[in-house]
């Protein structure tokens, strides 16, 4: 899970308000990805949670002021310029009004300042404070000014606050700060640049106001895959239906539900798109005409007309033509039950496709509602790779490297 957190460097720091909490369980989430984290401390958030804490969610020394020394090979250096040095990413959560006009201002009477001038490297912030504090045009100016030096923000988000008002202010959940600071490390990536377009999960085909015709995709693979791009630094857009797991922080999403909603999103941007892949289980069928009302239970059959839904890849692969220029890539998945590699390659070859994935939805281990897939990929090329039983994530990951390869982009 996120291996481009996997051995970084995140400085974090943590200042003080009552969201101070909320950056134990970042501080656990990216610990968990096999970063490195170090933490800061106001001596206002030292008032709300204890260092101790943070020292035993991330196994290592917790700065707190600006007279702490910090070692890491053994050799004791001046704290603030080490830890800036050091990081490859500072995130600040929660950063109150008074952390963001010491930063505005360049102030340095504290470890979290003086370190944050020290430092060069990408920097995310996450604000949290009360409304009116957060709109105060001082706040907004500072804001502004941190923006204008290429400093990230996430949030903060609209809820209910520590006061007991409801508004702007609140602090984002730590798992968006922690999609974000992926997204923010991916930049200057193999896919910088690349604009990569993802349909997921299963469309819905209204039949009445109450029911639809579906299928059990759960968009799980979608969601991977368009993870796996952005930590590659894609400019990444999901298009997605109703799913059953929470869409990834920093990228664009396009909510649809029927298949002629993905059909329209799809065609949108496709005069942008640079790699298209289609991910999404799409209905093949949809009702004639839906109902205004519920349909009441009435004695005997109900007979539904189905009609032919727009075939997204198809569309697509028509519209590229022979010499495939725009999109410079198109991938398609393949869910079959039967006759799996025939299947596959006829549509490899009949929707003009550079790259189908297949998977035997019929494993219980692979396909539909399961954290796990087996796939095989087919190329126009002709060639062909099993891969084994794998997370989703990886599967994902795998196929994004490729991507890159077949782009020609650097690793």
């Amino acid at each position: 899970m996120a291996p481009i957190l996997s051995g970084k460097r995140i400085l974090l720091g943590v200042s003080g308000g009552i969201a101070a909490y909320k950056s134990v369980t970042l501080a656990s989430r990216l610990t968990q990805a096999n970063a490195l984290v170090d933490v800061i401390m106001t001596e206002s958030a030292t008032k709300f949670i204890a260092p101790v804490t943070f020292q035993a969610i991330t196994q290592r020394p917790v700065s707190t002021s600006i007279f702490d020394s910090w070692s890491d090979t053994g050799r004791l250096r001046i704290g603030h310029v080490a830890l800036a040095h050091a990081a490859d990413l500072f995130i600040i959560a929660p950063a109150t009004a008074q952390t963001l006009a010491r930063l505005a201002l360049g102030m340095a009477d504290d470890l979290l300042s003086i370190t944050s001038l020290s430092y060069k490297g990408p920097m995310l912030i996450a604000p949290a404070m009360e409304t009116n504090m957060w709109y105060h045009p001082a706040t907004q100016e500072h804001v502004a000014k941190l923006r204008g030096w290429g400093i990230d923000f996430v949030g903060p988000a609209e809820g209910r606050l520590a006061s007991g008002e409801h508004g702007a202010g609140r602090v984002v959940e730590p798992e968006e700060v922690f999609e974000v600071a992926c997204k923010v490390l991916g930049r200057g990536g193999p896919l910088d640049g690349v604009r990569v377009v993802i349909t997921a999960g299963g469309t819905r085909e209204p039949i009445d106001p109450v029911r639809f015709m579906g299928n059990h995709s759960t968009g799980k693979m979608g969601v991977a895959l368009a993870r796996a791009a952005r930590d590659l630094g894609a400019d990444t857009l999901l298009i997605h239906s109703p799913l059953s797991v929470t869409p990834p922080g920093g990228i664009e999403l396009a909510p649809v539900r029927t298949a002629q909603q993905m059909y329209n999103a799809v065609m949108e941007h496709l005069p942008t798109t640079d790699v298209l892949i289609g991910a999404a289980a799409v209905a093949d069928y949809r009702p004639t005409t839906s109902a205004d009302q519920k349909i009441k239970k009435l004695p005997g059959q109900q007979i539904i007309t189905l009609e032919r839904t727009p075939d997204i890849l198809n569309a697509v692969g028509e519209m590229r033509g022979p010499e495939r220029v725009q999109p410079k890539l198109v991938i398609g998945f393949a869910a079959e039950t039967n006759n799996l590699d025939e299947n596959a390659l006829g549509k490899l070859e009949r929707k003009n496709l550079d790259m189908v994935v297949l998977n035997d939805v019929t494993a219980p281990d692979s396909g539909f509602a399961v954290d796990t897939n087996r796939v095989t990929i087919f190329e126009r090329n002709g060639a062909r790779d099993d891969w084994p039983l794998m997370s989703k994530e990886e599967v994902a990951q795998a196929i994004l490297q490729r991507v890159v390869a077949r782009l020609g982009r650097r690793k």
